[in-house]
């Protein structure tokens, strides 16, 4: 397959293109689907930079509520044994996760998923692996109060250990007009978590018209993730993301979403996580089994860890991806690591 390469080309002119290097892939067909690649102003599968961060009408954002959430986020007095805080799962070091294949909670006891990163949570239609909390003031409260996480069984302790801090007494009557509470420390953890955003990674630039800020490595692998590789299916849109929940053809019994619809659709399905500074977040996975992007993109090569897995998504099937395709989709997943700026 040849074609010229136009002088302006539609995003569902270079998606068909794409789409049929699916099937038969030759060095010609992925230099002319990158070469009309460059030559969009607007990428395929929506993807692209991220929108401003909206707040809801309950929790507006504000620069002291930001600091307050900033400083909650890394107190360790809302945990019941003063042990541990947000930031002990959600480490700037290893991009707001933890870098364990499964986080560790109460007591040192591991749990049954990885800790996800809270970078870009923002723009999440849910949270949690199996989206349980609707909002981030939700998820903001919801470890806190965990028997198995942080173990805050009582809003009466928490309360009384701000209370007896001056400092923090204060602040919570400056922003919210009244004495600290499980509610407004949620809604302050959120403000802060809002602003954990990445930015301006190679990927950013490059869909922003330098055309030059991705190697021509990374390149084929877009085309690639657009196409043969089908990621775009399910990682789609600025943040990288459906919202979506999908089942995998994991072998682990861990039944994911169904603990919240309890639709048996839903059994196994866990929800599609972003992939902006995805570089810094290994392992992978919900249950964190693959070390390396590489271990990632060689599972959905495969098909999934499972062929037989009962509610396989369709999308979960053999690709029969080169090595050289593979490393390619590695490049471009390390080209989404942005700048993550945090107030």
């Amino acid at each position: 397959m040849h074609v010229n390469k136009p002088t302006i080309a539609s995003a569902l002119t270079v998606a068909i293109l794409i789409w049929s290097v699916c099937n038969s892939v030759s060095a010609q067909d992925l230099g002319d689907a990158v070469r009309m690649m460059d030559s969009l102003s607007e990428l395929p599968a929506n993807l692209g930079a991220l929108p401003e961060v909206t707040a809801p009408a309950d929790n507006p954002q504000t620069q002291q509520k930001v600091e307050l959430g900033r400083k909650l986020f890394c107190d360790r007095r809302l945990s019941g044994d003063q042990a541990s805080s947000c930031s002990s799962c959600h480490d700037p070091a290893y991009g707001f996760s933890d870098g364990r294949r499964r986080a560790v909670g109460f007591q040192g006891v591991e749990l049954t998923r990885r800790t996800p990163s809270v970078v870009n949570a923002a723009y999440n239609k849910s949270q949690f692996w199996d989206g349980r909390a609707a909002s981030l003031e939700e998820q903001a409260a919801g470890p806190i109060t965990s028997a198995k996480e942080m173990h805050m069984l009582s809003e009466v302790v928490m309360v009384a250990r701000f209370k007896a801090d001056p400092d923090m007494l204060a602040r919570f009557h400056e922003i919210f007009g009244e004495d600290p509470s499980l509610k407004n420390v949620a809604k302050a953890i959120a403000a802060y978590e809002r602003t954990i955003v990445s930015s301006n990674s190679r990927f950013d630039r490059y869909a922003s018209g330098d055309k030059k800020a991705l190697s021509l490595k990374e390149k084929r692998g877009l085309v690639l993730f657009i196409g043969k590789a089908r990621c775009a299916r399910c990682h789609s849109g600025p943040a990288f993301t459906d919202n979506k929940f999908h089942n995998l053809g994991m072998t682990a019994d861990d039944p994911g979403r169904f603990t919240v619809t309890g639709l048996e659709t839903d059994r196994g399905a866990f929800k599609t996580p972003g992939l902006r500074n995805v570089a810094l977040t290994a392992p992978y996975q919900h249950d964190g089994s693959e070390v390396s992007l590489l271990e990632v993109v060689t599972f959905y090569n495969k098909g999934g860890r499972d062929p037989n897995s009962y509610g396989k998504a369709l999308d979960i099937r053999p690709l029969h991806l080169t090595e050289a395709d593979l490393t390619d989709l590695v490049a471009f997943l390390e080209g989404l690591t942005g700048v993550t700026d945090v107030q």
